[in-house]
């Protein structure tokens, strides 16, 4: 089908939008999506995926240099520093996810940042801050263009749809491109957009984050050089719309109308408390209810007295993982994730360590656990609950369940808990003046007149610690 004009709006929309109409409400939110991304990203410089990323982006050099997270004495050219650093913030799952299921910041921020340390003229955090919006902004628009983008992935990864379209729109604001190359930046993004949900729970799947933040921006740039695409790529079921069965975009609303309103003022974001699919939330803290219930009731708690454990989770074939031999595979996995907290009565980082996921007693839970889809508990993070179910041998049973975990958009993290977060993530990569730096740029962003010293504490790294985890 070709409609008219979808294309062009986004195109118009991206070019026009501006720092006065972004409100209280938006800055606020996006300076916390900001805040959650950037300690995310440097925790996952501690990653395995992330040294074999970086070590393959080494071999490639430019004039242009950007800073790689968490390395004092490190840079790339800017397409791979996006790469390696939005590899850095999907690497253990741990980043915000959104409704249409997304994860929408990993793709933008990194770009952005790679960006502005190769313009010749640094711009200020409100630039900054506006740019980062619009990527957002164009991520929850095109995933409103289907029904079936609300629930949780069968096909494809999203952020490897919506979130190159993103970082393609935010790179090109940065760049100040007109509405015709904003529209074709659009067109040349979704020639490399897509990847197939097959390599979810593998290494692969943070280089979907990485691969949108690189290629958005690449796809910016040559539209800045003249490179054209298709002027209706949003418009046609055989240009976007190939990633979608329902597809019914529709056109972008005139910023300079009096009806324009960000989506991100209605719809907030979810912060993840454990490095897991989000999923993974609901049934962790129906899991430790249970086991409190059963505590109470029986006295000193001993696994032994297990005899079923019952999940009553959502239909989802990539999140059922009965025995997960990796950690990529334990944070997409019901199975794992219950059984961690009944047996530690808490899951943290630590817990999707080799180490961990092999213990003897874990395995032993595991074959106890049994998996039931209810016909109510549709796979829409919107919608859907966990109930865990524990029997003992002694035939005492406990239920618990979870609708909304602390973290959900309904239920959002405290500033305090979500500063918390990132102090422990930053921590483990940066001295406690960049810890603290970044916390307060971020915090005065839309003051702060250039974003370089953003880059300067997020490179403010313990060296003990960066020699450690270099070596990976």
């Amino acid at each position: 089908m070709l409609r008219k004009g979808i294309t062009e709006s986004f195109g118009a929309a991206i070019h026009a939008l501006n720092t006065t109409q972004l409100t209280d409400g938006v800055i606020n939110r996006s300076k916390r999506m900001m805040l959650d991304t950037l300690g995310v990203g440097l925790l996952g410089t501690r990653t395995a995926v992330f040294n074999k990323a970086l070590k393959h982006s080494q071999m490639f050099t430019s004039d242009e240099r950007s800073s790689v997270w968490g390395k004092s004495q490190m840079s790339l050219p800017p397409h791979y520093a996006a790469f390696v650093n939005g590899i850095a913030v999907h690497s253990m799952d741990f980043d915000d996810t959104w409704h249409p299921a997304t994860h929408p910041s990993g793709a933008v921020l990194p770009a952005l940042l790679a960006l502005a340390d190769a313009l010749p003229r640094q711009p200020s955090g409100l630039d900054l801050l506006l740019a980062f919006n619009v990527g957002i902004e164009v991520q929850g628009r095109l995933m409103r263009f289907s029904r079936e983008a609300y629930n949780i992935p069968e096909r494809f990864h999203p952020p490897s749809v919506v979130g190159v379209m993103g970082s393609a729109a935010a790179s090109a604001k940065l760049l100040g491109l007109s509405p015709a190359q904003c529209s074709h930046a659009l067109a040349i993004a979704a020639s490399s957009a897509g990847a197939p949900l097959a390599n979810t729970a593998t290494q692969t799947k943070p280089l979907h984050i990485g691969n949108a933040a690189r290629r958005g921006l690449e796809a910016a740039q040559l539209a800045q050089l003249g490179l054209e695409g298709n002027p209706d790529i949003l418009d046609l079921d055989r240009g976007f719309g190939v990633y979608y069965k329902d597809y019914s975009p529709s056109a972008m609303t005139d910023c300079a109308s009096g009806d324009f309103r960000w989506i991100l003022e209605d719809q907030d974001v979810a912060f993840k408390r454990i490095p897991a699919h989000l999923g993974m939330h609901w049934v962790v803290d129906a899991a430790l209810a249970a086991r409190a219930k059963l505590a109470n009731e029986v006295g000193n708690f001993d696994l032994s007295q297990i005899r079923q454990v019952t999940l009553r989770v959502p239909p989802s074939k990539y999140i059922d993982c009965p025995f997960p031999a990796t950690e990529h595979q334990a944070r997409h996995s019901f199975q794992f994730n219950a059984c961690s907290a009944l047996l530690d009565d808490k899951v943290t980082v630590s817990s999707y360590s080799e180490a961990q996921i092999n213990r003897p007693a874990l395995k032993e839970l595991l074959s106890k656990v049994k998996v039931e889809t209810p016909k109510d508990n549709q796979p829409n993070f919107d919608k859907m609950y966990c109930e865990v179910g524990v029997e003992t041998h002694q035939g005492q049973s406990h239920v618990a369940r979870c609708d909304t975990f602390y973290g959900h958009w309904r239920k959002p993290l405290s500033q305090e808990d979500l500063v918390g977060k990132f102090s422990v993530n930053a921590s483990s990569v940066l001295c406690t003046e960049g810890v603290e730096g970044v916390i307060e740029v971020i915090g005065n962003i839309e003051r702060v007149r250039e974003s370089s010293v953003l880059g300067l504490y997020l490179t403010m790294t313990s060296s003990q610690q960066e020699q450690l985890y270099s070596s990976m």
